[in-house]
């Protein structure tokens, strides 16, 4: 299977001020030149746009021009202190801006952990641009009219409450002089290394990390290669690893954003009217599958797909990820007239 790599000729990476922000991006064309629509990919935590690299290839070989951004505080992209540049609104700005960079007015979104998150939003705050969209893992919660802690609320969840501390980062280091290694071995436990005895020094359903265990962590993933893997790290130590995690510090202001979204003194109703795709892994621990039950209430058209795999099954079964994604493509979007026509038509005013 065609994977995309690093220095890979089949990408460029481009720079674009969004807001203010300076993004770092991933843009691919069909090598056939005949372009039947733009894909946004949005990747979660930890990762960054070379996440996407078994998708790539394959949505280009399908006719779309990929565009995948590295997020607020991620590999190439500034890395701001203040947790409010970190919330779903302003990703969901910051998409419509560079798609507005590009000179696109239709696209299509695809989304992974926290990037299923900011896609859910953004095709609430901006349905004028998204034509469609899938998530991967990543389950669907509806805007409130009250505050929930999912953290706390979802057993799942609960290292959340970790994540948004300073002990992380207290493990790695100071910002300024960070230690690689354990920035490679936070990064390979999240990917699935266990340790010598079979265990796994995070639990998502208990404290998160226990630090006094990552040293075991020897062994790299056999997700990414090497030179990937060290790709990842160098990234990750370039800028306080702290900034990533803002991500999980912005609760409460999402939740403030999204009144605008909910009636007054009402529960939440609306219904998306973009075709969608959800995809899950059967053996995800902090984000199962089960947590998507009802989803359809929120949906007009939702198609689903399920991947023995974890919360990475976009690395670890990409074919089976592949043709979920591929198969709603050919059925729900590019094979609606309507749609298909609207994204060919907005995909041919790239700048």
């Amino acid at each position: 299977m065609s994977v995309v790599t690093l220095n890979d000729p089949r990408v460029k990476y481009q720079t674009a001020t969004l807001n203010g922000v300076e993004y770092n991006y991933i843009l691919a064309e069909p090598a056939s030149g005949n372009v039947v629509g733009t894909i946004f990919l949005i990747h979660g935590w930890p990762d960054m746009s070379l996440g996407w690299r078994n998708q790539i290839p394959y949505l280009l070989s399908k006719g779309l021009r990929v565009v995948a951004p590295d997020m607020m505080g991620y590999g190439g992209t500034d890395a701001p202190e203040d947790v409010s540049f970190y919330t779903f609104k302003r990703a969901s700005d910051d998409i419509a801006a560079l798609a507005s960079h590009l000179g696109l007015s239709r696209i299509i979104l695809g989304g992974h952990d926290w990037g299923g998150a900011v896609v859910y939003r953004a095709a609430l705050w901006h349905p004028e641009l998204i034509s469609a969209f899938f998530v991967i893992s990543t389950p669907f919660a509806a805007p409130r009219l009250t505050y929930i802690d999912q953290a706390v609320a979802l057993p799942t969840l609960h290292y959340q409450q970790q994540f948004r501390t300073a002990a992380v980062q207290d493990y790695i280091g100071l910002p300024d002089a960070q230690n690689a290694t354990r920035v490679r071995q936070i990064l390979n436990t999240i990917y699935g290394v266990r340790l010598p005895g079979g265990g796994s020094a995070f639990n998502s359903s208990g404290a998160g990390f226990t630090f006094e265990l990552l040293d075991e962590v020897t062994e790299d993933t056999p997700l990414l290669t090497a030179e990937e893997m060290d790709y990842y790290v160098e990234n990750y130590v370039s800028d306080p690893f702290n900034r990533t995690l803002n991500w999980y510090r912005t609760g409460e202001l999402n939740w403030q954003d999204e009144l605008a979204l909910v009636p007054a003194n009402a529960s939440y109703t609306a219904k998306y009217t973009q075709p969608a795709l959800y995809i899950g892994g059967s053996l995800d621990t902090a984000l199962p599958p089960v947590l998507s039950t009802g989803m359809e209430t929120y949906f007009n058209s939702l198609s689903r797909g399920e991947v023995t795999g974890t919360h990475w099954v976009m690395w670890e079964k990409p074919e089976d990820v592949n043709s979920y994604v591929g198969n709603w493509l050919a059925s729900s979007v590019l094979g609606n007239v309507t749609i298909g026509l609207n994204l060919t038509t907005a995909s041919a005013l790239l700048h």
